[in-house]
């Protein structure tokens, strides 16, 4: 799944925005906040962070993320692991991440086209859970996911535009 918006500034400043990694939890419904790991201040690949998220119908969890991708100015990219066992065998392995996010941004003119992607599994998930529980409502389950995962995305990549557009 993936967002677009356009934003009235210029790809060096959306970027600032798109790397700050507390930004998300002030501006999405489920992500309530978040903190580098090791050390680490910036993303670089191998960086880690955790995160704190609140679902009316999971409940809270925390996540360990994995910078996978950096390229700057143009890429930032994540995997999400399930550090805790919240929803099947702790790990650590970005191979076996509950998702992927990413990032992209494309100059143009003075503009930046900035898009947002996730991509759920391959590892267990809250709605790995919710199926296996209703299974017979899988279609329903995965759809209404997909639904807050796009509002969230929305929401996010609306803040991050009118905090680069009011800075201008």
């Amino acid at each position: 799944m993936r967002c677009d918006v356009r934003v009235e500034a210029p790809v060096s400043q959306v970027w600032e925005l798109v790397t700050d990694i507390r930004l998300p939890a002030r501006l999405s419904p489920e992500l309530q906040r978040v903190a580098w790991l090791d050390g680490a201040d910036r993303p670089v690949v191998g960086a880690r962070f955790e995160g704190y998220n609140h679902h009316p119908q999971l409940g809270e969890w925390r996540t360990v993320s994995h910078v996978v991708e950096v390229d700057e100015q143009r890429v930032f990219a994540w995997a999400v692991t399930d550090a805790d066992g919240r929803f099947g065998v702790p790990t650590l392995d970005p191979a076996k991440s509950l998702a992927s996010w990413r990032y992209e941004l494309e100059a143009e003119g003075g503009d930046t086209l900035l898009r947002q992607s996730a991509l759920v599994g391959p590892g267990r998930n809250g709605i790995t859970l919710a199926i296996e529980h209703r299974p017979d409502r899988e279609e329903k389950i995965i759809a209404f996911r997909l639904k807050e995962l796009r509002a969230g995305m929305e929401a996010t990549l609306g803040g991050i535009k009118a905090l680069a557009e009011g800075g201008r």
